[in-house]
């Protein structure tokens, strides 16, 4: 069997190489705000989830954050017709305008709503959306426990923070999913405030259970012990890490935001990355634990992984070359263009479809087992 062919068994995929994929998405969709574009990004992610996720219980949880974005664009344009800026534009409709006192000058409440104010709303929040569904995607499709294996010792503790976090939401899902199942079982079809009281309690039970056995999880196999380590080292790993962590926000913040001089995005990213694999480093002595059958990286991860980081990179030069491409104009109002390169760089991301390999099933059907048939008939009985 060839090297190609056993990447290709059923197995899970390395967590990190889809937490690449997704932040490259991610970072495709901060640098426009096309609604074309997004939708693609959007498109992109939700088919390669339905077709490379497993039946685990997170793997659920992509449906959750396309409502989350869904509500976050209705807030985004109700708070921009309500206190959004007031320029000259055609008029949609007029709102109640309130007297606001002498303290709060410039700041609008009701009025008059332009066709502008709502289309830059809908725009923002539509990116904002579509960056939470991207994080969304690597929730559902990276399995969070084998993520908490590949980091390093000194992130350890961070890191299971991190993932239990991660997990909150997917959690919270399936809770609910199970005790919606379970009244419907028990014949309760209620519906309005009454159901949500039904169902809420016996959410919050099971979180408030899955927190104890978490926590006696925790303490049965020795979290938070570690090695006796001098103040001084201590010290040096906690100011290496908030500089490296400091470096690391600062040069993806320019990296992202196209108007930074270009001296703080990537010498400022490389340079707060080499501090903070120096932090990792010494804060790692500190810390020692083994890990049984480690996740293998291969070709599969490779391709993954490339393809997020190649939509990325396509939008970060289209936003350099056409950045009207990317931008549509509200001064005078325009329809979005479709700017094919970006569109082409994006579906790339399409490629963990057929280089990913598929998912481990842990559960599976039990074949309904033939019925025999009687080879002769009988003969009736009479009473």
């Amino acid at each position: 069997m060839t090297r190609w062919a056993a990447s290709r068994l059923p197995r899970g995929l390395h967590p990190l190489a889809w937490w690449v994929w997704a932040l490259g998405l991610a970072t495709a969709a901060s640098r426009t705000t096309n609604p074309v574009l997004l939708a693609v990004i959007l498109a992109v992610a939700a088919y390669v989830v339905v077709v490379c996720r497993s039946d685990a219980p997170w793997a659920r949880s992509f449906s959750a954050y396309l409502v989350l974005g869904l509500m976050v664009v209705a807030i985004r344009v109700v708070f921009n017709a309500l206190l959004g800026a007031r320029p000259g534009g055609q008029v949609l409709f007029t709102l109640p305008e309130a007297t606001l006192p002498d303290w709060a000058a410039g700041i609008a409440l009701g009025g008059p709503v332009t066709a502008e104010e709502v289309l830059a709303a809908s725009y923002d929040g539509l990116r904002l959306a579509t960056l939470i569904c991207c994080i969304g995607a690597a929730n559902a499709l990276a399995n969070p426990k084998r993520a908490l294996r590949v980091l390093p010792p000194a992130l350890y503790e961070v890191g299971v923070a991190v993932v239990v976090a991660l997990t909150v939401a997917p959690q919270l899902v399936e809770s609910v999913q199970r005790v919606r199942r379970a009244r419907r079982l028990r014949g309760a079809h209620g519906r309005g405030l009454t159901a949500l009281r039904a169902v809420a309690v016996p959410v919050l039970q099971d979180a408030l259970d899955r927190s104890l056995a978490l926590a006696a999880a925790m303490d049965s196999r020795g979290y938070g012990r570690s090695m006796h380590v001098p103040a001084r080292t201590r010290r040096l790993t906690s100011s290496l890490v908030l500089l490296g962590l400091g470096g690391l926000c600062l040069g993806v913040y320019a990296l992202l935001d196209g108007t930074a001089p270009a001296a703080l995005g990537l010498p400022v990213l490389l340079a707060g990355a080499v501090v903070a694999v120096g932090a990792i480093a010494v804060g790692g002595r500190r810390t020692r634990r083994t890990s049984y059958r480690g996740d293998p990286w291969l070709l599969p991860e490779w391709l993954v992984a490339g393809s997020g980081v190649a939509a990325a990179a396509v939008l970060l030069v289209t936003g350099g070359i056409d950045p009207a491409a990317l931008h549509p104009s509200l001064d005078p109002l325009a329809w979005p263009d479709l700017p094919v390169v970006a569109v082409a760089g994006v579906l790339v991301a399409l490629l963990p479809v057929l280089a990913a390999p598929p998912p481990e099933r842990t559960t599976a059907r039990t074949p309904r087992a033939p019925v025999a048939e009687d080879p002769a008939p009988r003969e009736r009985v009479p009473a």
